[in-house]
């Protein structure tokens, strides 16, 4: 496969490991509505709280869509939509070092996404799906870097998305009409049928009824002929329909076997008129189970506009400029749809105005469902302008809420010690994802050392006095009173500890596998 160059791509590929995990500290006062509700918006760079977000959602995510920079180069923006951000261009400098004052504009923007896009992989389920809006700037260069993160044979699609209805008065060249949403899967084998909710534009052709009406509701006929002049001589045979032959000028839609059931179940229409047969086969709205018809989405994606969602943020703020061309929540609902369920994750990194949450505020609000967004926001608007536009957008629907959380200390000092500040239900969190690769499971207990189990073997933590010793250095090393002391588990026990004392026999006989804090500990 074809790979992608560019000067700084060594000291990235793996920076993403690099990265500190941080704690997640909640601000109270800026949070919002019911706290339970599951949604969360983060305030910070987003590369360091995607890194100290996943012990919480690695695998969890079923959708991430994220608009990054456009590196226009268009400067004085309230979102400055270019990689010479001061923190980028300091971020630059520490990861690539000297040579990032010879990186390119493109160069530089490719050093900004690539550790990022491999933390976001990281966050989506085996069938998760992520869209990313780019225009013609980065467009040729960020598929190819899908191509090496998610995988070629995992992508989708490339959609088109047509952002402007007309002007361009002042092009020198082209007026651009459209920009790209590069649509990727984790593993494309899982992804399953991806469909849209039931066309309102279709919805006046169902306009019948019959004695299905109650589970099936109304239909419209459809034509069982087709004009199709492939060779399929199993689609042409004739119709038995009142003693009289009916065959198609071509072929059938359907096998045989199909509308003979077709047929016994009343699904097929015929009308006889100027001495001709027509059959027609019944399309109901909704299945044998009462589910409505999906629509297949478009490669081209028309009549959603970037005006819309300046007219969307004028409403809630009173100001169209309080954020320059924030993607329409349409756009989002619309790309959501296609993926998640209503009971889903859907993640935003690059969260800017909050577009991504009001889309899932709404479509929660039109299928009463229960999907929970992730937004990450690293300015300072991140209150003043995507936690307020939520707030906004749920005070008008009557419901919801969201915790607001800020970057906290980092897990390890400059010593690469656990830090001081750092809770022992923090640090279980980070033990378990760093002995399994998922997160610690929502419901579980973090009252003991034992913090959970998977795979056949049992996790344990001895950290700040968690066996109510009152000298926290005592509890944290395993000894043979502490052994006692922990929870049975009748298999492999993997225990965390500063230090133990137990012999190399006596573990093995225990079936004991000791890690020390922090050696053996992710960074």
């Amino acid at each position: 496969m074809p790979t992608l160059n560019w000067i700084g791509k060594k000291a990235v590929l793996n920076h993403d490991r690099d990265v500190p995990f941080y704690l997640l500290e909640e601000v109270p006062e800026l949070s919002f509505g019911d706290a339970d509700s599951g949604n969360l918006i983060v305030q910070g760079d987003n590369l360091v709280a995607l890194k100290s977000l996943l012990p919480y959602y690695a695998g969890k995510v079923k959708c991430i869509y994220i608009d990054p920079p456009y590196n226009t180069g268009n400067e004085g923006w309230i979102y400055n939509d270019n990689v010479n951000d001061p923190e980028i261009k300091a971020w630059l400098g520490n990861v690539v070092g000297k040579e990032a004052e010879d990186l390119s504009r493109h160069d530089k923007w490719l050093c900004m996404m690539y550790p990022r896009l491999k933390l976001l992989r990281e966050f989506l389920r085996e069938d998760g799906v992520i869209f990313v809006s780019i225009d013609e700037n980065e467009h040729r260069y960020l598929e190819m870097l899908m191509d090496e993160i998610f995988g070629s044979g995992n992508r989708l699609s490339t959609l088109i998305w047509q952002n402007n209805y007309g002007g361009g008065a002042k092009s020198k060249h082209i007026v651009n009409l459209h920009e790209y949403i590069l649509m990727f899967s984790k593993n494309i084998n899982t992804v399953g049928k991806i469909d849209l909710p039931p066309d309102k534009k279709i919805l006046k052709y169902y306009k019948y009824r019959d004695d299905k009406y109650d589970v099936r509701g109304p239909f419209r006929l459809q034509p069982l002929a087709t004009t199709s002049m492939d060779e399929r001589p199993n689609l042409r045979f004739p119709i038995i329909h009142e003693g009289h032959e009916i065959w198609p000028e071509k072929q059938w839609y359907w096998e045989q076997k199909r509308v003979i059931d077709a047929q016994k179940n009343d699904i097929l229409a015929f009308s006889h008129k100027n001495g001709k047969w027509t059959v027609n086969y019944k399309q109901y709205l909704k299945d044998e189970d009462g589910v409505e018809r999906r629509s297949k989405p478009y490669s081209i994606i028309t009549d959603i506009f970037t005006q819309a969602g300046t007219k969307e943020v004028k409403n809630l703020f009173g100001n169209g400029k309080a954020f320059d061309f924030p993607k329409p929540s349409m756009l989002i609902k619309y790309l959501i749809s296609m993926i998640a369920d209503n009971d889903d994750y859907i993640l935003d990194s690059f969260a800017g105005s909050g577009t991504t949450g009001h889309a899932v505020c709404s479509l929660n609000q039109e299928d009463f469902g229960s999907r929970k967004f992730i937004l990450v926001e690293m300015s300072d608007y991140a209150n003043s302008i995507t936690a307020e536009r939520i707030r906004r957008v749920m005070q008008k629907q009557g419901g919801g809420g969201f915790r607001y959380y800020r970057l906290g200390c980092p897990l390890f000092d400059e010593y690469g010690n656990v830090f001081g500040e750092v809770k022992f239900a923090d640090l279980a969190k980070h033990v378990y994802f760093s002995e399994t690769g998922t997160p610690l499971p929502d419901k579980a207990e973090i009252s003991s050392p034992l913090i959970g189990a998977y795979d056949g073997r049992a996790i344990y933590l001895l950290y700040n006095g968690i066996l109510k010793d009152k000298n926290p250095k005592n509890g944290n090393v395993l000894t043979r009173e502490v052994l006692n002391m922990l929870p049975p588990f009748d298999g492999v026990k993997v225990v965390y500890g500063t230090g133990c004392r137990l012999s190399a026999s006596t573990l093995h006989r225990e079936r004991i596998i000791f890690k020390q804090i922090p050696y053996e500990l992710a960074r």
